[in-house]
């Protein structure tokens, strides 16, 4: 895949201020990339999910922010899908808390995949290798 400097940012809709700080954060490590998400999650909808899938394939990887909130966020675990199907690099980061769940209680999608916790040097590695 030809780098775009896009990277889907996954978030459960409850933690949307943690989106904006990702954001925010990642413009501090370089102005160049796009930051592309989902506003709504409306993941019952099959025309939501098909346009979810060609936002998703039109980056170069995705960053998903894992909380306690993931657990019921059917529309994030469908953006991670799309992201893992497209077989994009992914990047997931929880919040303290979220690195405390114990994994079992997160979604077959993501109980097996490595949760780092959000530390802007893991996100700015992540991004340097997309």
């Amino acid at each position: 895949m030809a780098s775009t400097n896009r990277v889907f940012i996954s978030f459960p809709l409850k933690d949307t201020e943690l989106k904006d700080q990702l954001i925010d954060e990642i413009k501090k490590i370089n102005e160049q990339w796009e930051c592309v998400f989902m506003p709504q999650k409306k993941s019952w909808e099959s025309a939501w999910k098909a346009e979810c899938q060609e936002v998703v394939s039109g980056c170069d990887g995705a960053i998903g922010i894992i909380t306690a909130n993931t657990i019921r966020a059917d529309g994030q675990l469908w953006e991670l899908r799309c992201a893992y199907d497209a077989q994009m690099r992914v990047l997931l980061v929880g919040d303290d808390e979220a690195c405390d769940i114990p994994a079992k209680k997160f979604p077959d999608l993501i109980r097996d995949e490595d949760i780092s916790p959000w530390d802007m040097s893991t996100v700015k590695l992540f991004l340097n290798r997309l």
